[in-house]
């Protein structure tokens, strides 16, 4: 089946630092993937990437096999929407609830009659008690469904979430993620959810693309990838974010100075002297030449 949002070789360069440095992901019909990673390692670039806010120094994105036209990205974004971290820097806060949900439709030339459905969808019901409002009439939830109706409105296939609920208190989080779940199963909707947060990704997503500096370094299903992890970074993560282990020592490494070899060995654990020589290419899934024959095979 063709995936309905990937990316091919995505490069993405600010100067000398590279950002996303040769990444392939797939968004498939009705699935919902978490993109995990530490701040810093691209995966808000490459989110962007994905809905045409930021062109790629190489590569391509594809929507439904075909490759990202971008003099006509007023077209893609009706079926390819972004949903910020912050709902309350994404909204104007001189426009109402009906003008920001609308502005899209209005946008694309479609009618506003969307509006009630988006809201009520999003869950805000009844929607008409929402209308009128301001954003500084609403909680942070209410907030982040209004900017989830926004895009509602336009009917995409696919959301790209980038950290929806990083802002929320941990009681709207929970609501939050049943409504992205909820949006899957009734619409068969697509979404890329980035976080930094393997529980949402445990609890959210079919399947996990696990990201450091700049690349994929592993990828699979959630009990793949969070049950059964190969790769040292995934295995670090899951330790430190269980109490099991100390966090990784030091910061990634400055994406304008790559180290050679393996991108991860500076920090390594389970590094050996090949390590710093050995650039690992993604083999079933994983990029690391320590991971044994038998488990990539």
């Amino acid at each position: 089946m063709t995936p309905v949002l990937e990316a091919r070789g995505l490069e993405i360069a600010f100067g000398r630092a590279r950002a996303v440095d040769g990444v392939d992901i797939e968004v498939r019909q009705g699935e919902i993937v978490a993109l995990v990673g530490e701040s810093g390692c691209g995966k808000s670039s490459l989110a962007r990437a994905l809905v045409g806010l930021v062109r790629p120094t190489r590569g391509e994105v594809r929507y439904r096999g075909a490759p990202l036209d971008y003099r006509r990205l007023k077209e893609y974004r009706r079926h390819v929407q972004l949903i910020l971290q912050d709902p309350g820097g994404a909204l104007n806060p001189r426009q109402t609830v009906r003008a920001a949900v609308a502005e899209g439709p209005r946008l694309h030339g479609l009618k506003d009659d969307r509006v009630t459905s988006a809201l009520a969808r999003a869950g805000l019901r009844p929607p008409e008690d929402y209308l009128g409002r301001y954003p500084h009439e609403l909680s942070g939830g209410q907030q982040q469904r209004v900017v989830i109706a926004g895009a509602l409105a336009l009917e995409p296939s696919v959301i790209v979430a980038d950290e929806p609920v990083a802002s929320l208190d941990a009681s709207v989080r929970g609501e939050i993620l049943k409504l992205i779940l909820g949006l899957r199963d009734e619409l068969g909707m697509s979404a890329l959810v980035v976080t930094h947060d393997l529980g949402l990704a445990w609890n959210i997503a079919d399947r996990v693309a696990v990201m450091y500096l700049g690349r994929i370094v592993e990828s699979g299903t959630v009990e793949e990838v969070l049950i059964r992890p190969r790769h040292p970074y995934t295995r670090a993560m899951l330790a430190a974010a269980s109490g099991t282990a100390t966090p990784l020592q030091g910061e990634p490494p400055d994406p304008a100075r790559i180290p050679a070899g393996c991108r991860f060995h500076p920090r390594c654990p389970s590094r050996t002297d090949e390590c710093g020589t050995i650039d690992p290419p993604v083999l079933a899934g994983v990029a690391c030449h320590l991971t044994p024959l038998e488990e990539i095979s």
